[in-house]
C-alpha cells in the first residue's frame, strides 16, 4: 500500500529542537511515527582536557533552562574524583538550591509549556496556544505561575548569585556560606507557593476527571521505572541510591550510581542521533525504562514529606496500586514533586546547619573515575569523570534525563499519532497531540544533544502518491 509522510519540524514548547515523521497509509491511517532527534552530540568532547574543577560551570551551558542539574551534578562527581566528600552544611545548600531548580522547571512546565494544551485545549488555536492565551482566560492563576517559578529562581540567586548558571557549588562543597537574612526571605514565601502548587494539582486532577477517555488511550504502555530513593525507598530528589523497577512495580536491581554501566547499555537507531539507555539483565527494549516525574513516583514507595506524602497515595491508587501507565499522568507527578520540593525546601530552611561555615572540604585523593548523580527535574542525570594525575579530564560521558526516556518519547508519539491521526486532511489539532505526546515529558533536547539553531515549523502533507495536498505552518 502506497503511504505519505508527515514532517513536524521542530516540536514546540519544549528545550531544544526535534523532529516528528508520520508515515500514513493510502487509506489516512498511521503506518508508524518517528521521534527524531536530530541535533548532533559533541560536549562530552570537547571537555576532554580541561581540569574536573571548570566543569560545575562549563556543563550548565548545556542548558539554560537546568543549569543548575548540571551545575550540581558536575560538582558531586568532582567530590568523587578529587577524593573530597562535602560537608553536612554545604550538602544541604546544594540540595536547597537543587529543590529552587525543581520548583522553577515543573511549574514552569506545567503552566507555561504542557498547560496551555491542558488549559486552553489541544485544538484551540496555535497562535494563542501559550502563555498569552493562559494570561487571556485566566489571569489571576497565570500570575501564580509567575510568582511560582520566579520563587524557584530566588532560591538559586539567593545562593548562588544569579538564577542561571550560578557560582556556587564547587567539588568540595559550596563557596560562599548562607546568611539569615536570605533564609528569612525564602521562609516568608513558601506557604504563598505551597497554596499555589496545590491549585496546580486541583487544576490537573480536574482535567483528568473530565477527560478520561483521553487520559486512558492516551499513549499507555508498560515500562520499568528508574530513579534515585532514599535508604526506605522513599522519593528523593538530590542523592541515594539507584532504584530499577519493573513492569509490576517491583525491585528488579538497587545500585550505587558509580556501578551504574554495571546495569545500563544504550541502543541506537538510525533515524535518532539520541541513544536509548536500557536495562542490560532483560535487553533492548524489554529493558527499556521511563525516568522523570512518573517515573519516579512510580519507583518509589512513600515521600518524607506530608502533604506530597498524602498526594502520592491518591497518585499511586490510580491504578489500583499498580506502576500508573498514562503518558498524561506525568502532569500530575509533575505537580506533585514541585509540593514536595517546597516542603523539603522548609524543612532545609530550618535546620540549623543551613547558616553554618563549614562548607568546604579542601583534601585532595585523586581517584581516576568517578560519577555524580542528581535527579534533575526531567529525570535521573549522570556525570561520569576519567582523569590523570593532573585532574585534567581524559573521558566524559552523560546520560541525560532525556537519554533515559527516548524509548518512552518515541512510543508514546507513535502510540498517539495511530489514536489521534487520522487522514485524508490531517488537522493542527491532531499533529499537536502528537507533540504533546513528547511535550509530556518534558524532554531538554539541548541537554541530551548539546546543539544550537533555530528551525521554522512548516508541515507538508503529501498523498499517496507523493502530491503536496496540504501544509500547515506557525
Amino acid at each position: 500500500m502506497a503511504t505519505e509522510k508527515i514532517t513536524i519540524e521542530p516540536v514546540t514548547r519544549i528545550e531544544g529542537h526535534a523532529k516528528v515523521t508520520v508515515h500514513m497509509n493510502g487509506d489516512g491511517s498511521v503506518e508508524h511515527a518517528y521521534f527524531h532527534v536530530n541535533e548532533f552530540r559533541g560536549f562530552e568532547k570537547f571537555c576532554e582536557g580541561r581540569l574536573v574543577e571548570e566543569m560545575q560551570q562549563i556543563t550548565p551551558r548545556i542548558c539554560g533552562i537546568c543549569p543548575v542539574s548540571h551545575h550540581l551534578a558536575a560538582a558531586k562527581a568532582g567530590d568523587v574524583v578529587l577524593g573530597a566528600p562535602a560537608p553536612r552544611p554545604a550538602e544541604l545548600l546544594r540540595e536547597l538550591m537543587h529543590m529552587g531548580q525543581v520548583i522553577q522547571s515543573h511549574g514552569m512546565h506545567f503552566f507555561e509549556l504542557g498547560g496551555p494544551d491542558l488549559i486552553l485545549g489541544f485544538d484551540h488555536d496555535p497562535a494563542t496556544r501559550n502563555v498569552v492565551g493562559l494570561v487571556q482566560a485566566d489571569p489571576d492563576l497565570t500570575l501564580k505561575a509567575i510568582r511560582l517559578r520566579k520563587f524557584g529562581q530566588a532560591i538559586i540567586s539567593e545562593l548562588g548569585e544569579r538564577s542561571i548558571h550560578p557560582m556556587f557549588a564547587i567539588p568540595g562543597g559550596v563557596n560562599r556560606a548562607f546568611n539569615a537574612d536570605g533564609r528569612d526571605r525564602l521562609l516568608a514565601q513558601i506557604a504563598e507557593q505551597v497554596e499555589t502548587a496545590k491549585v496546580g494539582i486541583q487544576v490537573i486532577k480536574n482535567w483528568c476527571e473530565n477527560n478520561q477517555e483521553d487520559v486512558n488511550k492516551f499513549a499507555v504502555f508498560p515500562t520499568g521505572y528508574f530513579g534515585l530513593v532514599t535508604p526506605q525507598n522513599s522519593l528523593e530528589l538530590y542523592d541515594g541510591q539507584i532504584r530499577l523497577t519493573g513492569r509490576d512495580g517491583s525491585e528488579l536491581e538497587k545500585f550505587s550510581a558509580q556501578n551504574y554501566l554495571d546495569h545500563i547499555a544504550e541502543h541506537v537507531e538510525p533515524w535518532s542521533y539520541l541513544k536509548f539507555p536500557y536495562y542490560k539483565k532483560l535487553g533492548w527494549p524489554e529493558g527499556a525504562y521511563r525516568v522523570g516525574p512518573l517515573g519516579r513516583l512510580n519507583n518509589c514507595d512513600q515521600i518524607d514529606t506530608p502533604l506530597a506524602n498524602a498526594e502520592l497515595q491518591i497518585f499511586k491508587a490510580l491504578n489500583g496500586g499498580k506502576p500508573v501507565e498514562n503518558t498524561l499522568y506525568y502532569h500530575y507527578a509533575r505537580m506533585i514533586e514541585c509540593l514536595f520540593a517546597l516542603e523539603r525546601a522548609e524543612v532545609l530552611l530550618q535546620d540549623p546547619d543551613i547558616l553554618s561555615t563549614d562548607i568546604l572540604n579542601t583534601s585532595r585523593d585523586l581517584k581516576e573515575e568517578g560519577v555524580g548523580v542528581i535527579e534533575a527535574p526531567r529525570g535521573t542525570l549522570l556525570h561520569h569523570y576519567w582523569i590523570n594525575e593532573h585532574g585534567q579530564l581524559t573521558k566524559v560521558n552523560l546520560i541525560v534525563s532525556t537519554g533515559h526516556n527516548n524509548y518512552a518519547m518515541s512510543k508514546a508519539v507513535d502510540e498517539v499519532a495511530k489514536t489521534y491521526v487520522k487522514g485524508p486532511m490531517v488537522q493542527e489539532g491532531m499533529l499537536n497531540r502528537v507533540e504533546h505526546a513528547i511535550r509530556a515529558h518534558d524532554p531538554c533536547l539541548s541537554c541530551s544533544t548539546h546543539a544550537v539553531g533555530q528551525m521554522p515549523l512548516e508541515i507538508s502533507v503529501f498523498d499517496s502518491e507523493g502530491k503536496l495536498s496540504q501544509v500547515l505552518r506557525r
